[in-house]
């Protein structure tokens, strides 16, 4: 997971600071050395570490931090802030056209996973209501045509191509041809790259922006290569000029060394980060959600989106109706767990909650959950609804039709009890939720997940 390292070593620092009624000048230079460590260790540039360093420095001495009721509320405030200036300060979009339509090129090196971004830029574009258009301009990688096609195809988004022409800036210049008689208010150009910077690189990027002039240059770049990708920034940002930066395998990336260096050492913003394999794995960059999960403070909002884009009103009004009438089955498990996949994978979503970081190993395998979605398909409407019908015999037939074993479908069906216990319990307690997580052992939620 992104900043696995950084965030592990963080919150134990903040926790430590939680507790102190006092702090003294010497605790506020033994936490800053920490917190110069934790960065260090996640690849962070050193200047800019040290500038960081010195920053909350000042400012925790400068306001009398030690002398105030909650010094260590005040400090963890200001690491806080300064974490999400670092990270860009406020979320940056796309600056659309009022003349359609907007042109944005993608940028960067070959492997940097600019194809499949393209795609996924075009899907979160086109749920905020925009129709885009994928343009294939890398003319030289093997089948990096077919490539963007396969991804426009399952994504159901037209691609613009012309396998016979050679000449990059005639293809874009087609393109936006194409995209207004088609109504296409978007056009993501998907541009070469190369296993390094060269002069013949930077010459054709120049060449599309001189002619074609898009109004976004956005640089794609691989969050798991650490300051490689800085440097690359950097060099794409002074030969072409960017306007912003997409991160790539986030959530792969278990320093964050790129995500914290980016934007001080290019000035541009980091405008998405691309967390997953699957095409809708993409989200706009906010720093200071992310700057909450890092420091283990959750990021329900994002939360909350993800949840408003997967299950429809219409669901949660019935979910609503059937837990208060105690009637939650099998069939609704099924419908809540199908819902949830669609947020993306349950790790990442649980380590946005508040809390859920002090979970050790929240490692969640979503095969599990594929495990148990063929588990209650091999059941009958009757045992989906009365799971007292499940004797021995009926779990054997259920554990063969769903290839699994008596121990898996038992394993389920415990923690599907649990479920129902916690819904009674929340139904029948003021304040259950509060009184329930009060009371939780999160290293035993932990392995009741797994």
């Amino acid at each position: 997971m992104a900043f696995e390292g950084l965030s592990s070593r963080l919150q134990e620092i903040t926790r430590k600071l939680r507790g102190k009624a006092r702090i003294s000048e010497s605790d506020l230079k033994e936490m800053l050395r920490e917190v110069k460590l934790a960065l260090l260790e996640a690849d962070v540039n050193y200047k800019i570490v040290k500038e960081f360093i010195s920053t909350i420095q000042e400012k925790a001495l400068g306001q009398d931090v030690i002398k105030s009721l909650t010094p260590g509320q005040q400090v963890i405030k200001i690491v806080k802030d300064e974490m999400v200036e670092l990270l860009g300060g406020v979320e940056s979009k796309i600056n659309f056209t009022p003349n359609p339509p907007t042109v944005i090129m993608l940028v960067g090196l070959q492997g940097s996973g600019k194809t499949t971004t393209a795609g996924k830029l075009a899907n979160i574009l086109r749920k905020q209501g925009k129709k885009p258009l994928l343009v294939a301009c890398d003319i030289y990688r093997p089948a990096a045509i077919k490539q963007l096609q396969v991804v426009g195809a399952q994504l159901n988004i037209p691609v613009y191509s012309n396998e016979t022409s050679k000449d990059v800036v005639h293809i874009a210049k087609q393109a936006m041809s194409v995209a207004m008689s088609k109504m296409n208010d978007v056009v993501i150009l998907d541009t070469a790259g190369r296993l390094h910077i060269d002069e013949e690189l930077m010459q054709e990027l120049k060449n599309v922006k001189s002619n074609v002039k898009p109004h976004e240059i956005l640089l794609v770049v691989d969050s798991m290569t650490g300051q490689d990708a800085v440097n690359v920034a950097q060099s794409f940002s002074d030969a072409v000029g960017i306007d912003g930066v997409i991160l790539t395998k986030l959530d792969g990336d278990t320093r964050g060394g790129a995500a914290l260096s980016v934007k001080k050492v290019t000035g541009k913003p980091i405008k998405y980060a691309a967390t997953g394999e699957k095409l809708s794995d993409i989200e706009i960059f906010n720093p200071e959600r992310m700057t909450s999960r890092i420091l283990g403070m959750g990021d329900v909002l994002s939360i909350i989106e993800k949840a408003e884009e997967a299950i429809t009103e219409e669901d949660a009004e019935r979910l609503e109706k059937q837990l208060r009438k105690d009637e939650l089955d099998l069939d609704d498990y099924l419908a809540q767990i199908r819902q949830v996949k669609k947020m993306g994978s349950f790790s990442s979503i649980l380590k946005m909650l508040p809390g859920m970081n002090k979970i050790k190993d929240l490692n969640i395998d979503d095969k599990e959950f594929d495990k148990v979605e063929a588990i209650i398909c091999s059941m009958t409407k009757k045992e989906k609804r009365n799971i007292k019908l499940l004797n021995g015999s009926r779990r054997i037939r259920i554990a063969k039709g769903s290839g699994t074993t008596v121990q898996d479908v038992n394993k389920f069906m415990k923690s599907f009890e649990m479920t129902q216990k916690m819904m009674k319990q929340l139904k029948s307690n003021k304040g259950g939720m509060k009184n329930m997580m009060k009371n939780m052992n999160m290293d035993e939620l932990g392995k009741m997940m797994k």
